[in-house]
């Protein structure tokens, strides 16, 4: 698994950082970072939910 980011379309709403903080962090320019761009397995369906939630559909999942 693999998580992605499109910068371009990303708004920095902060949803998947909320629901998954281990793996999504906004900086204090409301820069999106991918701390941990293949998370473990235990985080795998928190991480799909948080990529399902981007109001902006700026994360995409490659499995």
């Amino acid at each position: 698994m693999e998580v992605r980011v499109d910068p371009l379309v990303c708004e920095a709403n902060g949803v998947c950082e909320s629901l998954v903080s281990e793996v999504f962090e906004l900086d204090d320019d409301d820069n999106l970072t991918i701390l941990q761009p293949n998370p473990p397995a235990g985080l795998a369906d928190k991480v799909r939910h948080a990529v399902r939630s981007c109001p902006k559909a700026a994360l995409s999942l490659d499995e």
